[in-house]
């Protein structure tokens, strides 16, 4: 008796094991290149309202060999905004005086995640600064600073995160089959922005004064889910969510989707 006893508390124990094995690997994983306070995160709590069963791994902070061996066991790469990317990246290291605060450490972080993500063909999503250092990590270059550079007809920044401006989507990119939207308004929050893109990319989105709000691949055969945008879509599900929550859908579509077949 006590044997079939002991047998029936073996088996329950190797199938609780077996099913925390199977949770745990079914578990989406999302890293994040840099957030701040990671449960108030509202990078978090937008990718939240999809789907709120995300583990999420905050890379910041980390030695680069670190973080690279740790996305090896993610879902995908969110990068988030933040400081000016250092104009050394760009080939543009006389125009540090016109730029704002650097973050060198981040820099290389987050330039080599994109390297390492574009190799093992994990999706990512930019935004605001991560569209800016997604470009320079490919090839690409950036606006030092949009009012002297181009003008101040479209009002990129102001003192708060209520500055708002048009944008025009391109047509048959991935961010208009995405949306379902031409024409949008965004919220906007920066000075710089990408300039000459990476012979790998193309813009899907910009201003009226040709300020490139999106960028994506300019050919995806093969290639995972990498859209960028220049604005702030977890700040504007309330507002337009025609630009923000679909973005955040299809993001974690795609998360899924390497999860299962990676």
């Amino acid at each position: 008796m006590n044997n079939s006893k002991y047998l029936i508390i073996s088996v329950l124990s190797l199938l609780l094991f077996f099913y925390a094995c199977n949770s745990d690997k079914n578990k989406l994983t999302i890293a994040i290149s840099k957030a701040n306070n990671l449960e108030n995160s509202i990078y978090v709590k937008w990718l939240s309202k999809v789907n709120s069963d995300i583990e999420f791994i905050n890379l910041y902070g980390l030695k680069v060999d670190s973080a690279l061996k740790i996305i090896d066991n993610c879902d995908a790469l969110l990068l988030t905004g933040g400081e000016d990317v250092y104009p050394e990246w760009y080939g543009q290291i006389s125009d540090t005086s016109r730029c704002e605060d650097f973050d060198k450490y981040r820099d290389s972080l987050e330039i080599y995640l994109i390297r390492k993500a574009v190799k093992i063909n994990m999706p990512l999503l930019g935004i605001c600064r991560g569209e800016q250092i997604l470009n320079v990590a490919l090839g690409g270059s950036l606006i030092v600073d949009i009012p002297t550079e181009i003008d101040t007809n479209v009002i990129h920044r102001n003192n708060s995160w209520d500055c708002y401006h048009e944008i025009r989507i391109s047509k048959n990119s991935l961010l208009e089959n995405i949306c379902k939207a031409k024409d949008m308004k965004v919220n906007s929050y920066h000075h710089q922005a990408v300039k000459v893109l990476a012979d790998d990319l193309k813009m899907s989105a910009y201003t009226k004064n040709n300020i490139i709000e999106s960028i994506e691949w300019k050919d995806n055969t093969e290639k995972s889910f990498l859209l960028a945008v220049q604005w702030h879509p977890e700040r504007l599900f309330s507002k337009n969510e025609d630009l923000s929550l679909p973005i955040a859908q299809e993001f974690i579509k795609n998360a899924i989707n390497y999860h299962y077949h990676k």
